[in-house]
């Protein structure tokens, strides 16, 4: 799959923050059994690469990502994971050389016009807006469209359930991140019910 096919595969990517490594297996399943199969799981906590190579193994139908690359070493290990994409909340020098080595298809954040202009002399098309609603949200996301036509985003960063829709309606928009679908309640309490009702409205939300 190429990383705009992952993109165009669910509507909401959720952004995963592993606290328990036993929460991974099942909070994935209850993801892809709401309509929701592609899965970033951040290396914001210690449990991010255990928690890639159990969904990767465990749970069949699942497209997972790593999230939150920051150090160039972070691509090979993350690959070697099972990870089969990546996401950044930036871009540089030394990403954009680990991201080549490694193979691993990167959806690198920008925040302006600029930064979406650099990124793209580097070949990357498919890019994540980031932190999207400070970064001016849909307003900025339409007008970019024009001067910007060949790029696509995934807007993440102060995106909800209520306003995802919106984003989504952006012609240069192919997904949009979140992390409502996996609130703390829920996965503290173990109630994998709720995540997969949040994930089958969120898999509803385009068509």
């Amino acid at each position: 799959m190429t990383l705009l096919d992952i993109m165009h595969a669910s509507p909401v990517i959720p952004v995963i923050a592993i606290d328990r490594l036993e929460d991974a297996v099942p909070l994935a399943k209850a993801l892809v059994a709401g309509g929701i199969r592609v899965l970033e799981v951040t290396l914001r906590t210690a449990h991010g690469l255990p928690a890639i190579r159990a969904i990767a193994e465990q749970v069949p139908g699942a497209i997972v990502g790593v999230g939150t690359l920051t150090q160039p070493e972070e691509f090979t290990a993350a690959r070697d994971a099972g990870a089969v994409f990546g996401v950044s909340p930036g871009l540089t020098p030394a990403l954009i050389d680990a991201a080549r080595k490694s193979g691993l298809p990167l959806l690198p954040g920008v925040m302006t016009p600029s930064e979406v202009m650099g990124a793209r002399e580097h070949g990357f098309r498919q890019l994540k807006l980031f932190p999207a609603v400070p970064a001016g949200g849909v307003g900025m996301l339409n007008a970019i469209a024009g001067p910007l036509g060949d790029v696509m985003f995934c807007p993440t960063g102060g995106i909800s359930q209520e306003t995802a829709g919106r984003f989504l309606a952006c012609k240069n928009v192919a997904c949009v991140g979140g992390s409502w679908l996996t609130p703390k309640e829920a996965l503290a309490a173990g109630d994998w019910g709720t995540v997969e009702e949040l994930a089958r409205a969120a898999a509803g939300l385009r068509g």
